[in-house]
């Protein structure tokens, strides 16, 4: 992991979308006037004629891609995660996902990370109502990198695909697209404990991992890029060979990550989870950082946890 290196996911979004519309004519681009904070911007300068402003009004930005891909197109619909999966969630439920149209859903600035902004526009329930929806594929990615891929995979995939993405700038994790849709990627073999994340709450566990070897403690990092289809071989493998399994992020535990792993725990191997994120409660408005440090999801809380000094 480079520390010294922090691009936001939404950044990586926007140039990812401008790449493939050069290789795929049927994609378009839909924003609902936040096109410089979605990053949409990029596509809109290079594709003009297939980038589609449809102004404050989300769930007719919705409806407008569902139409677009009943007509063969390819559409990315994006704009916050609040308004894309709450304001619009009728829409997407029954002009999406009940008739399997090829829309992809890309809600930025998600999670209290969105800061100053407030409890209002701090999606934290976003994972659930999407993952909640028949064929609904979720995707949160940690890097730079792995939202690229996560951008191209979506556009392969034929029906609806939600990818949520973030405002703050993290560490830069991969040096390489080696990922598979609805598998995980885990670092490290650590039998001491397991560490469950999505999203920017990766790199956070990767630098718990860190602190925790140097007390002597070893933990293997499991980063869940797709949330749905959840690889369920991996969270029973890691469930059978460590001690204590930890699940963190930036959303309710309500709905979530835990709760999808939790879920299947429960259906093929009974053990403890520890679920860390937002506490069935709203967020505050502040900076990211600070937020993050105020509801504990930071590496410092993964540590005490791990080694027991910690309970929920």
């Amino acid at each position: 992991m480079n520390k010294e290196i922090k691009i936001a996911t939404r950044q990586s979004f926007g140039e990812s979308l401008a790449e493939l519309g050069k290789e795929n004519e049927k994609i378009v681009v839909l924003d609902a006037d936040l096109s410089a904070a979605t990053k949409t911007s990029i596509f809109a300068k290079e594709f003009p004629e297939r980038f589609f402003d449809m102004g404050i009004a989300e769930q007719d930005m919705m409806s407008t891609a569902a139409g677009l891909a009943s007509c063969g197109k390819i559409p990315f619909a994006a704009t916050f995660a609040m308004f894309a999966t709450g304001r619009s969630y009728d829409q997407i439920r029954n002009s999406i996902c009940y008739p399997n149209l090829n829309v992809k859903i890309a809600g930025t600035h998600a999670g209290i990370t969105v800061g100053e902004d407030g409890a209002t526009h701090q999606i934290l329930e976003d994972i659930g109502l999407m993952r909640g929806l028949p064929n609904m594929r979720v995707m949160c990615p940690s890097d730079d990198l792995q939202t690229k891929w996560a951008i191209e995979e979506a556009s392969k995939i034929d029906g609806p695909v939600y990818i949520r993405l973030c405002r703050l700038a993290s560490p830069v994790i991969y040096e390489e697209k080696n990922f598979t849709f609805g598998k995980a990627v885990v670092h490290g073999e650590g039998t001491d404990g397991t560490i469950f994340a999505t999203g920017i709450m990766v790199s956070r566990a990767l630098e718990a991992k860190e602190m925790l070897e140097q007390e002597g403690k070893y933990v293997r990092v499991v980063d869940i890029h797709t949330i749905k289809p959840i690889d369920r071989e991996t969270i029973v493998k890691c469930a059978e060979e460590t001690k204590q399994l930890i699940s963190i992020e930036d959303h309710s535990v309500i709905g979530g990550l835990g709760t999808a792993i939790a879920e299947v725990l429960t259906e093929e191997y009974p053990v403890k989870l520890m679920r860390l994120g937002m506490q069935d409660t709203f967020g505050k408005s502040g900076k990211a950082e600070e937020l993050l440090d105020y509801f504990e999801l930071n590496a410092e809380k993964l540590k005490k946890c791990v080694k027991g000094m910690d309970n929920l």
